[in-house]
């Protein structure tokens, strides 16, 4: 079986990682509390690894592990569970329509940029600012004051995950996309629902950037989600092909805990109500 895209990336980058620990299977089973089959299961990407594993692995390797935490986040995130809240049975919308069992797409995928990306060009630029400030501080002959014996401040330990700042806060990311202001880095997931016609849904919100929004998948050419929270409505629609294969996003409303966030799944299927849900952001 084919591991998921986020997995099978996290599977690479750790084989590169193991490759120049030099260490066999049974060298990583001796050095970590993990055994040698999870490590082959970690590897070959059949299995999520603890996150502990993936240090434990840097740190053999005598690297930063940031990227592979990075990566990691985002391979765990698209595969945590979503619970449905609609009807098991309820019946989908013709051949056209997909089936409800069907996997979501790669997590923070939409057709105009991919999270894995975003996240790690935000990651590597942020491992690169705490190398430039961790040489400035060893170089640096003392204190501001010129004090030789002032204590210097030690940069951030190479074990540290490099987690990407969002690109806005607040009142400055109303109206944008979540994925592209990197909002969609650890989100909370109000609610999930499936509709009548099997499409899927959530209301998430991201206590980082004081935001909230909805997504679909399992979607068709037509349907239309709109958002309503504090501000005007805010909605995504279905244009195409590409849309239908991907996550789609509303843009983001500026909420906080107590809010209530409402969504309306407007479908294009002939004959067919809105279905509405909602949910308190905590």
């Amino acid at each position: 079986m084919t591991p998921p895209l986020e997995r099978a990336e996290l599977a690479a980058a750790l084989r590169e990682v193991r490759q120049r620990t030099g260490l066999s299977l049974t060298g990583l089973e001796e050095r970590t509390p993990f055994s040698k089959s999870s490590w082959g299961r970690y590897l070959k990407g059949d299995t999520l690894p603890p996150r502990d594993a993936v240090r434990a692995l840097c740190r053999l390797a005598g690297e930063p592990d940031g990227r592979c935490l990075a990566l990691w986040e985002i391979a765990e995130a698209a595969g945590s569970g979503r619970a449905a809240h609609a009807p098991a049975d309820a019946p989908s919308r013709g051949t056209g329509r997909k089936e409800a069992s069907a996997p979501p797409p790669p997590e923070g995928t939409n057709r105009n940029r991919s999270l894995r990306v975003a996240v790690a060009v935000a990651a590597g630029a942020a491992v690169l600012a705490s190398a430039v400030t961790a040489a400035v501080l060893l170089t640096d002959g003392g204190a501001p004051d010129g004090s030789a014996g002032a204590a210097r401040t030690a940069p951030a330990s190479p074990g540290a995950a490099v987690v990407p700042p969002p690109r806005c806060r607040g009142a400055s990311c109303a109206g944008k996309d979540p994925i592209n202001m990197l909002c969609g880095v650890h989100p909370d997931t109000l609610t999930t629902y499936r509709t009548a016609v099997g499409a899927r849904l959530e209301l998430r919100h991201s206590p980082r950037c004081g935001t909230s929004w909805a997504r679909m998948w399992a979607t068709e050419i037509g349907d239309r989600v709109e958002l309503v929270a504090p501000g005007p409505p805010r909605s995504a629609e279905v244009t195409d092909a590409l849309d239908a294969q991907a996550y789609l996003y509303t843009p983001m409303a500026v909420t906080s805990p107590g809010a209530v966030v409402r969504a309306c799944f407007h479908s294009s299927a002939a004959g067919t109500d809105p279905e509405c849900f909602e949910a308190t952001v905590r």
